[in-house]
Protein backbone atom coordinates (compact mmCIF):
# COMPACT_ATOMS: atom_id res chain seq x y z
CA UNK A 1 0.00 0.00 0.00
CA UNK A 2 0.95 3.28 -1.23
CA UNK A 3 -0.62 6.29 0.86
CA UNK A 4 0.14 10.03 -0.89
CA UNK A 5 -0.38 13.15 -0.88
CA UNK A 6 -1.26 13.57 3.17
CA UNK A 7 0.47 15.39 5.83
CA UNK A 8 2.31 13.02 8.07
CA UNK A 9 1.32 13.41 11.80
CA UNK A 10 3.14 11.85 14.58
CA UNK A 11 3.90 13.29 18.42
CA UNK A 12 7.08 15.36 17.08
CA UNK A 13 5.86 16.35 13.60
CA UNK A 14 4.01 17.28 10.55
CA UNK A 15 5.07 16.81 7.35
CA UNK A 16 4.07 16.15 3.91
CA UNK A 17 4.92 13.39 2.49
CA UNK A 18 3.80 9.60 1.29
CA UNK A 19 3.64 6.40 3.06
CA UNK A 20 4.83 2.66 2.18
CA UNK A 21 3.49 -0.24 3.68
CA UNK A 22 4.69 -3.62 3.03
CA UNK A 23 3.98 -6.78 4.58
CA UNK A 24 2.00 -4.64 7.05
CA UNK A 25 5.02 -2.74 8.17
CA UNK A 26 5.80 0.82 7.47
CA UNK A 27 8.85 0.81 5.20
CA UNK A 28 9.07 4.42 3.22
CA UNK A 29 8.06 7.72 4.28
CA UNK A 30 9.01 10.57 2.00
CA UNK A 31 7.88 12.79 -0.17
CA UNK A 32 6.74 11.73 -3.76
CA UNK A 33 7.38 8.35 -3.72
CA UNK A 34 7.28 6.16 -7.11
CA UNK A 35 3.96 3.66 -6.87
CA UNK A 36 5.34 0.04 -7.34
CA UNK A 37 3.58 -2.75 -9.10
CA UNK A 38 -0.15 -4.13 -7.66
CA UNK A 39 0.96 -1.68 -4.84
CA UNK A 40 -2.56 0.12 -3.62
CA UNK A 41 -2.98 3.50 -3.93
CA UNK A 42 -4.60 5.58 -0.98
CA UNK A 43 -4.87 9.45 -2.09
CA UNK A 44 -4.65 11.24 1.16
CA UNK A 45 -4.96 14.39 -1.13
CA UNK A 46 -6.17 17.36 2.13
CA UNK A 47 -6.14 14.73 4.44
CA UNK A 48 -4.04 13.94 7.81
CA UNK A 49 -2.27 10.67 8.06
CA UNK A 50 -1.94 9.87 11.83
CA UNK A 51 -0.81 6.57 13.60
CA UNK A 52 -4.04 4.59 14.55
CA UNK A 53 -5.67 5.43 17.78
CA UNK A 54 -4.46 2.89 20.77
CA UNK A 55 -7.18 2.67 23.67
CA UNK A 56 -6.14 1.28 27.02
CA UNK A 57 -9.69 1.07 28.80
CA UNK A 58 -12.02 -1.15 27.35
CA UNK A 59 -14.67 -3.56 28.43
CA UNK A 60 -15.46 -6.06 25.99
CA UNK A 61 -17.72 -8.60 27.12
CA UNK A 62 -17.56 -7.70 30.91
CA UNK A 63 -19.92 -9.64 33.09
CA UNK A 64 -20.42 -7.69 36.16
CA UNK A 65 -23.16 -10.38 37.88
CA UNK A 66 -26.12 -8.55 36.65
CA UNK A 67 -25.73 -7.86 32.96
CA UNK A 68 -23.31 -8.53 30.47
CA UNK A 69 -21.49 -5.77 28.74
CA UNK A 70 -23.10 -6.07 25.26
CA UNK A 71 -20.23 -5.40 22.94
CA UNK A 72 -18.10 -8.29 22.38
CA UNK A 73 -15.09 -8.54 21.29
CA UNK A 74 -16.41 -8.64 17.98
CA UNK A 75 -18.94 -5.88 17.77
CA UNK A 76 -16.86 -3.89 20.09
CA UNK A 77 -13.51 -4.02 17.75
CA UNK A 78 -15.80 -3.66 14.87
CA UNK A 79 -16.90 -0.05 16.85
CA UNK A 80 -13.35 0.65 17.29
CA UNK A 81 -12.11 0.08 13.81
CA UNK A 82 -15.04 2.18 12.65
CA UNK A 83 -13.86 5.23 14.62
CA UNK A 84 -10.17 5.38 13.99
CA UNK A 85 -8.89 2.89 16.70
CA UNK A 86 -6.54 0.18 15.86
CA UNK A 87 -5.53 -1.38 18.93
CA UNK A 88 -7.25 -2.17 22.50
CA UNK A 89 -5.63 -3.20 25.75
CA UNK A 90 -8.87 -4.43 27.59
CA UNK A 91 -9.23 -4.25 31.63
CA UNK A 92 -10.10 -8.00 32.02
CA UNK A 93 -13.42 -8.76 34.82
CA UNK A 94 -12.75 -10.41 37.69
CA UNK A 95 -13.30 -14.42 37.76
CA UNK A 96 -14.24 -16.24 41.14
CA UNK A 97 -13.25 -14.93 44.67
CA UNK A 98 -9.60 -15.98 44.77
CA UNK A 99 -8.60 -17.27 41.44
CA UNK A 100 -5.57 -16.66 39.88
CA UNK A 101 -4.59 -14.24 37.80
CA UNK A 102 -4.32 -16.94 34.54
CA UNK A 103 -7.89 -18.07 35.22
CA UNK A 104 -9.07 -14.60 34.09
CA UNK A 105 -6.04 -14.46 31.32
CA UNK A 106 -6.82 -18.04 29.73
CA UNK A 107 -10.49 -16.85 29.78
CA UNK A 108 -10.21 -13.48 27.63
CA UNK A 109 -8.35 -15.14 25.21
CA UNK A 110 -11.25 -17.50 24.40
CA UNK A 111 -13.49 -14.37 24.38
CA UNK A 112 -11.33 -12.27 22.15
CA UNK A 113 -9.27 -15.19 19.76
CA UNK A 114 -11.60 -15.54 16.05
CA UNK A 115 -13.46 -12.31 16.82
CA UNK A 116 -11.31 -9.14 17.40
CA UNK A 117 -10.73 -7.67 13.92
CA UNK A 118 -7.79 -4.98 15.45
CA UNK A 119 -5.39 -6.04 17.80
CA UNK A 120 -5.81 -6.38 21.37
CA UNK A 121 -3.93 -7.11 24.61
CA UNK A 122 -5.20 -7.46 28.26
CA UNK A 123 -4.75 -5.30 31.35
CA UNK A 124 -3.68 -8.42 34.44
CA UNK A 125 -6.85 -8.17 37.36
CA UNK A 126 -5.80 -8.10 40.84
CA UNK A 127 -8.61 -9.03 43.50
CA UNK A 128 -6.64 -10.07 46.10
CA UNK A 129 -2.43 -10.31 47.07
CA UNK A 130 -0.51 -13.02 48.31
CA UNK A 131 2.84 -14.74 47.41
CA UNK A 132 1.04 -16.73 45.02
CA UNK A 133 0.01 -13.63 42.73
CA UNK A 134 3.20 -11.61 43.05
CA UNK A 135 5.07 -14.99 41.74
CA UNK A 136 2.37 -14.66 38.89
CA UNK A 137 2.71 -11.30 38.33
CA UNK A 138 6.66 -11.64 37.73
CA UNK A 139 6.13 -14.72 35.43
CA UNK A 140 3.12 -13.13 32.92
CA UNK A 141 6.06 -10.15 32.28
CA UNK A 142 7.30 -12.86 29.12
CA UNK A 143 3.86 -13.97 28.02
CA UNK A 144 3.44 -9.69 27.75
CA UNK A 145 1.68 -9.09 30.30
CA UNK A 146 3.04 -5.89 31.78
CA UNK A 147 0.17 -4.34 33.12
CA UNK A 148 -2.40 -4.78 36.02
CA UNK A 149 -5.16 -3.12 37.26
CA UNK A 150 -6.54 -3.21 40.86
CA UNK A 151 -9.33 -1.24 42.36
CA UNK A 152 -9.93 0.59 46.07
CA UNK A 153 -13.72 -0.35 45.94
CA UNK A 154 -15.82 -2.94 44.83
CA UNK A 155 -16.37 -6.43 45.91
CA UNK A 156 -12.24 -7.80 45.31
CA UNK A 157 -11.09 -4.24 46.24
CA UNK A 158 -7.61 -4.30 47.43
CA UNK A 159 -6.33 -3.54 51.25
CA UNK A 160 -3.95 -1.14 51.33
CA UNK A 161 -1.23 -3.42 52.47
CA UNK A 162 -1.97 -5.78 49.23
CA UNK A 163 -1.43 -3.01 46.89
CA UNK A 164 1.29 -1.92 48.78
CA UNK A 165 2.64 -5.40 48.41
CA UNK A 166 2.01 -4.70 44.96
CA UNK A 167 3.21 -1.32 44.07
CA UNK A 168 6.85 -2.42 45.40
CA UNK A 169 6.78 -6.19 43.33
CA UNK A 170 5.93 -3.60 40.54
CA UNK A 171 8.58 -1.14 41.03
CA UNK A 172 11.03 -4.08 41.07
CA UNK A 173 9.42 -5.36 37.59
CA UNK A 174 9.24 -2.31 35.61
CA UNK A 175 5.25 -2.97 35.14
CA UNK A 176 2.84 -0.28 34.96
CA UNK A 177 0.09 -0.85 37.68
CA UNK A 178 -3.46 0.91 37.02
CA UNK A 179 -6.21 1.84 39.57
CA UNK A 180 -9.70 2.69 40.00
CA UNK A 181 -9.27 5.12 42.73
CA UNK A 182 -12.72 5.75 45.00
CA UNK A 183 -12.75 5.32 49.14
CA UNK A 184 -15.46 2.14 48.98
CA UNK A 185 -16.70 2.69 52.88
CA UNK A 186 -17.63 6.28 51.99
CA UNK A 187 -19.25 5.92 48.80
CA UNK A 188 -21.07 2.76 50.23
CA UNK A 189 -22.07 4.79 53.52
CA UNK A 190 -23.46 7.55 51.27
CA UNK A 191 -25.38 4.94 49.40
CA UNK A 192 -26.95 3.04 51.76
CA UNK A 193 -28.31 6.74 53.40
CA UNK A 194 -29.51 7.89 50.58
CA UNK A 195 -31.96 4.91 49.62
CA UNK A 196 -33.19 4.88 53.19
CA UNK A 197 -34.43 8.77 52.38
CA UNK A 198 -35.94 7.33 48.81
CA UNK A 199 -33.71 9.55 46.91
CA UNK A 200 -33.08 6.28 44.27
CA UNK A 201 -33.15 8.42 40.81
CA UNK A 202 -30.01 8.83 39.03
CA UNK A 203 -28.91 11.98 40.68
CA UNK A 204 -28.29 10.34 43.32
CA UNK A 205 -25.69 8.04 42.02
CA UNK A 206 -23.44 11.64 41.72
CA UNK A 207 -24.25 12.42 45.01
CA UNK A 208 -23.12 9.04 46.61
CA UNK A 209 -19.86 9.14 44.41
CA UNK A 210 -18.30 12.97 45.47
CA UNK A 211 -15.43 14.15 43.92
CA UNK A 212 -14.41 13.76 47.59
CA UNK A 213 -14.07 9.90 47.38
CA UNK A 214 -12.15 10.10 44.26
CA UNK A 215 -9.68 12.62 45.38
CA UNK A 216 -8.97 10.90 48.75
CA UNK A 217 -8.65 7.87 46.88
CA UNK A 218 -6.22 9.41 43.91
CA UNK A 219 -4.10 11.20 47.18
CA UNK A 220 -3.55 7.62 48.96
CA UNK A 221 -2.69 5.80 46.19
CA UNK A 222 0.35 8.57 45.48
CA UNK A 223 1.55 8.73 48.88
CA UNK A 224 1.71 4.90 49.04
CA UNK A 225 3.40 4.87 45.67
CA UNK A 226 5.92 7.70 46.75
CA UNK A 227 6.97 5.18 49.38
CA UNK A 228 7.37 2.59 47.13
CA UNK A 229 10.19 3.81 45.27
CA UNK A 230 8.05 5.86 43.34
CA UNK A 231 6.42 2.64 41.78
CA UNK A 232 4.86 3.29 38.36
CA UNK A 233 1.24 4.03 38.91
CA UNK A 234 -1.67 5.11 36.27
CA UNK A 235 -4.74 6.60 37.61
CA UNK A 236 -7.66 5.40 35.17
CA UNK A 237 -10.94 7.48 34.04
CA UNK A 238 -9.78 10.62 36.24
CA UNK A 239 -13.14 12.76 36.54
CA UNK A 240 -12.31 15.66 38.60
CA UNK A 241 -10.36 18.97 39.45
CA UNK A 242 -9.45 17.90 42.87
CA UNK A 243 -8.31 14.52 42.05
CA UNK A 244 -5.96 16.22 39.19
CA UNK A 245 -4.92 18.62 42.04
CA UNK A 246 -3.57 15.58 44.30
CA UNK A 247 -1.44 14.65 41.30
CA UNK A 248 -0.06 17.42 40.15
CA UNK A 249 0.76 18.72 43.67
CA UNK A 250 3.38 15.26 43.82
CA UNK A 251 4.95 15.96 40.42
CA UNK A 252 5.25 19.00 42.08
CA UNK A 253 7.07 17.54 45.08
CA UNK A 254 9.32 15.36 42.29
CA UNK A 255 7.26 11.99 42.62
CA UNK A 256 8.06 9.96 39.19
CA UNK A 257 6.25 7.26 37.52
CA UNK A 258 2.92 8.85 38.01
CA UNK A 259 0.19 9.46 35.12
CA UNK A 260 -3.25 10.10 34.89
CA UNK A 261 -6.09 8.87 32.08
CA UNK A 262 -9.62 10.24 31.24
CA UNK A 263 -12.22 10.16 29.48
CA UNK A 264 -14.18 11.45 26.45
CA UNK A 265 -17.71 11.21 29.23
CA UNK A 266 -15.05 13.82 31.40
CA UNK A 267 -14.52 16.08 29.06
CA UNK A 268 -18.21 16.69 27.49
CA UNK A 269 -21.12 15.53 29.74
CA UNK A 270 -21.55 17.03 33.12
CA UNK A 271 -23.80 15.85 36.07
CA UNK A 272 -26.83 17.74 34.48
CA UNK A 273 -27.50 15.10 32.28
CA UNK A 274 -28.57 12.84 35.32
CA UNK A 275 -32.20 15.15 35.92
CA UNK A 276 -33.03 14.12 32.15
CA UNK A 277 -36.51 12.74 32.01
CA UNK A 278 -38.03 9.80 32.41
CA UNK A 279 -35.05 6.94 32.54
CA UNK A 280 -32.71 8.94 30.46
CA UNK A 281 -30.55 9.59 33.06
CA UNK A 282 -30.13 5.92 33.97
CA UNK A 283 -27.89 6.15 30.50
CA UNK A 284 -25.29 7.99 32.67
CA UNK A 285 -24.97 6.11 35.50
CA UNK A 286 -20.56 5.05 35.18
CA UNK A 287 -17.97 5.21 38.31
CA UNK A 288 -17.02 7.86 38.64
CA UNK A 289 -19.83 9.50 37.32
CA UNK A 290 -20.23 12.88 35.42
CA UNK A 291 -18.97 15.83 37.48
CA UNK A 292 -19.77 19.62 36.81
CA UNK A 293 -18.95 21.90 34.17
CA UNK A 294 -16.03 23.22 35.93
CA UNK A 295 -14.29 19.37 35.72
CA UNK A 296 -14.63 19.35 32.46
CA UNK A 297 -12.95 22.72 32.05
CA UNK A 298 -10.44 22.02 34.14
CA UNK A 299 -9.34 18.08 32.39
CA UNK A 300 -9.14 20.18 29.36
CA UNK A 301 -6.47 22.61 30.87
CA UNK A 302 -4.77 19.04 31.93
CA UNK A 303 -4.67 17.33 28.37
CA UNK A 304 -3.07 20.90 27.35
CA UNK A 305 -0.73 21.64 30.11
CA UNK A 306 0.43 17.63 30.31
CA UNK A 307 -1.03 17.16 33.52
CA UNK A 308 -2.90 14.29 31.95
CA UNK A 309 -1.02 11.34 29.76
CA UNK A 310 -4.01 9.43 27.62
CA UNK A 311 -7.82 9.75 26.74
CA UNK A 312 -9.20 6.64 27.11
CA UNK A 313 -13.02 5.50 26.97
CA UNK A 314 -14.00 2.82 29.67
CA UNK A 315 -15.97 1.44 26.94
CA UNK A 316 -18.60 -0.85 28.77
CA UNK A 317 -22.15 -0.32 27.10
CA UNK A 318 -25.32 -1.71 28.65
CA UNK A 319 -28.61 -1.19 26.47
CA UNK A 320 -30.91 1.04 28.14
CA UNK A 321 -33.82 -1.09 27.30
CA UNK A 322 -33.61 -4.14 29.52
CA UNK A 323 -30.08 -3.87 31.71
CA UNK A 324 -30.01 0.13 32.57
CA UNK A 325 -33.57 -0.09 33.15
CA UNK A 326 -32.87 -2.19 36.32
CA UNK A 327 -32.29 0.78 37.92
CA UNK A 328 -35.17 2.98 37.26
CA UNK A 329 -36.68 2.78 40.77
CA UNK A 330 -33.15 2.72 42.29
CA UNK A 331 -29.79 4.35 40.92
CA UNK A 332 -27.85 1.48 43.12
CA UNK A 333 -29.36 -1.46 40.90
CA UNK A 334 -28.20 0.27 37.42
CA UNK A 335 -25.68 -1.72 36.02
CA UNK A 336 -22.54 0.90 35.91
CA UNK A 337 -20.89 1.99 32.31
CA UNK A 338 -21.45 3.52 28.94
CA UNK A 339 -20.26 2.94 25.31
CA UNK A 340 -17.62 5.09 23.37
CA UNK A 341 -15.02 3.35 21.81
CA UNK A 342 -16.00 4.44 18.36
CA UNK A 343 -16.72 7.95 19.00
CA UNK A 344 -13.37 9.05 21.03
CA UNK A 345 -11.22 9.78 17.98
CA UNK A 346 -13.67 12.16 16.35
CA UNK A 347 -14.72 13.82 19.71
CA UNK A 348 -11.36 14.99 20.81
CA UNK A 349 -10.49 15.81 17.44
CA UNK A 350 -13.44 18.12 17.07
CA UNK A 351 -13.11 19.74 20.54
CA UNK A 352 -9.18 19.05 20.58
CA UNK A 353 -7.71 20.15 16.92
CA UNK A 354 -10.34 21.49 15.57
CA UNK A 355 -11.43 23.92 17.83
CA UNK A 356 -7.66 25.18 18.44
CA UNK A 357 -7.79 23.33 22.13
CA UNK A 358 -4.32 21.26 21.21
CA UNK A 359 -2.35 21.06 17.79
CA UNK A 360 -2.16 18.00 15.83
CA UNK A 361 1.15 16.74 17.43
CA UNK A 362 -0.67 16.82 20.65
CA UNK A 363 -3.92 14.93 19.92
CA UNK A 364 -1.71 12.15 18.42
CA UNK A 365 0.11 11.80 21.92
CA UNK A 366 -2.28 11.72 23.73
CA UNK A 367 -4.47 9.25 21.82
CA UNK A 368 -2.18 7.13 20.44
CA UNK A 369 1.82 7.87 21.44
CA UNK A 370 1.56 8.13 24.93
CA UNK A 371 -0.39 4.93 25.30
CA UNK A 372 2.09 3.01 23.03
CA UNK A 373 4.53 3.52 25.55
CA UNK A 374 3.07 3.73 29.01
CA UNK A 375 1.94 0.23 28.24
CA UNK A 376 4.60 -1.46 26.26
CA UNK A 377 3.25 -1.13 22.90
CA UNK A 378 5.79 1.44 21.43
CA UNK A 379 7.60 1.82 18.64
CA UNK A 380 5.46 -1.12 17.13
CA UNK A 381 2.58 1.00 17.79
CA UNK A 382 1.90 4.66 18.53
CA UNK A 383 3.77 6.21 15.99
CA UNK A 384 4.50 6.01 11.93
CA UNK A 385 7.81 4.84 11.20
CA UNK A 386 9.83 2.80 9.55
CA UNK A 387 9.00 -0.51 11.04
CA UNK A 388 6.50 0.12 12.81
CA UNK A 389 3.10 -1.47 12.20
CA UNK A 390 1.03 -0.27 9.62
CA UNK A 391 -1.65 0.75 11.94
CA UNK A 392 -3.19 4.34 10.29
CA UNK A 393 -5.90 6.94 10.81
CA UNK A 394 -6.89 8.89 7.81
CA UNK A 395 -8.98 12.21 9.11
CA UNK A 396 -10.83 14.36 6.89
CA UNK A 397 -10.16 17.60 8.75
CA UNK A 398 -12.71 19.76 6.70
CA UNK A 399 -15.66 17.30 7.34
CA UNK A 400 -18.85 18.63 9.05
CA UNK A 401 -21.45 16.33 10.69
CA UNK A 402 -23.85 15.14 13.89
CA UNK A 403 -23.00 12.82 16.04
CA UNK A 404 -25.99 10.03 16.14
CA UNK A 405 -26.46 6.39 17.31
CA UNK A 406 -27.62 5.67 13.99
CA UNK A 407 -24.25 6.16 12.27
CA UNK A 408 -22.62 4.37 15.04
CA UNK A 409 -21.40 0.46 14.90
CA UNK A 410 -21.36 0.08 18.88
CA UNK A 411 -23.84 -2.59 19.92
CA UNK A 412 -25.84 -0.89 22.32
CA UNK A 413 -29.58 1.48 21.88
CA UNK A 414 -27.74 4.91 22.61
CA UNK A 415 -24.94 6.82 22.22
CA UNK A 416 -24.39 9.56 25.22
CA UNK A 417 -22.84 11.62 22.90
CA UNK A 418 -26.27 12.74 20.63
CA UNK A 419 -26.36 15.50 18.99
CA UNK A 420 -22.95 16.75 19.24
CA UNK A 421 -21.49 19.10 16.16
CA UNK A 422 -18.50 17.80 14.99
CA UNK A 423 -15.68 19.14 12.80
CA UNK A 424 -13.32 16.95 11.21
CA UNK A 425 -14.06 13.05 11.30
CA UNK A 426 -12.08 9.71 10.42
CA UNK A 427 -11.91 9.02 6.34
CA UNK A 428 -9.91 5.57 6.87
CA UNK A 429 -8.70 2.66 9.44
CA UNK A 430 -5.89 0.62 8.76
CA UNK A 431 -4.63 -1.98 10.59
CA UNK A 432 -0.99 -4.00 9.64
CA UNK A 433 -1.31 -2.11 5.82
CA UNK A 434 -5.24 -3.77 5.53
CA UNK A 435 -8.23 -1.30 5.18
CA UNK A 436 -10.62 -1.98 7.77
CA UNK A 437 -12.73 0.74 7.80
CA UNK A 438 -13.58 4.05 5.49
CA UNK A 439 -16.30 6.18 5.62
CA UNK A 440 -18.05 5.08 8.47
CA UNK A 441 -18.04 1.46 6.69
CA UNK A 442 -16.70 -1.88 8.18
CA UNK A 443 -14.40 -3.02 5.51
CA UNK A 444 -12.21 -6.07 8.20
CA UNK A 445 -12.39 -9.25 8.78
CA UNK A 446 -13.65 -11.36 11.76
CA UNK A 447 -10.42 -12.69 14.00
CA UNK A 448 -7.79 -10.92 12.03
CA UNK A 449 -6.66 -9.10 14.77
CA UNK A 450 -3.67 -10.49 16.97
CA UNK A 451 -2.96 -10.31 20.60
CA UNK A 452 0.14 -8.47 20.96
CA UNK A 453 3.01 -9.35 23.79
CA UNK A 454 3.78 -5.85 25.20
CA UNK A 455 7.01 -5.19 26.20
CA UNK A 456 7.86 -3.11 29.44
CA UNK A 457 6.47 0.16 29.76
CA UNK A 458 8.55 3.43 28.96
CA UNK A 459 7.81 5.70 30.99
CA UNK A 460 9.08 9.18 29.92
CA UNK A 461 6.10 10.40 27.82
Amino acid sequence: MLIQNGTIITDKSSIKADLRIKDGIITEIAADLIPESNEEIVNAEGMLVMPGGIDVHTHMDLDVGIARATDDFYTGTVAAACGGTTTIVDHMAFGPEGCSIRHQLDHYHTLAEGKAVIDYSFHGVIGHVDDAILKEVEDLVDEGITSHKFYLTYGQKLTDREFFLLMKKAKELGIMLTAHPENHDMVCCLKELLIQQGKTSPIYHAVSHPVESEAEAINRLILFAHVADDAPLYIVHLSCEMGLDYIRQARQRGQKNLFAETCPQYLFLDESRYREPGDAGLKYIMSPPLRRTKDNQTLWLGLQDGSIQTVATDHCPFFLKGEKQLGKDNFAKTPNGAPGVEPRMALLFSEGVSAERIDAQRYVQIMSTNPAKLFGLYPRKGTLAKGSDGDILIVDPSAQLTLTHSMLHENVDYTPYEGISLRGYPYMTISRGKIVAKEGCFLGEKGSGKFIKRNLPILTV
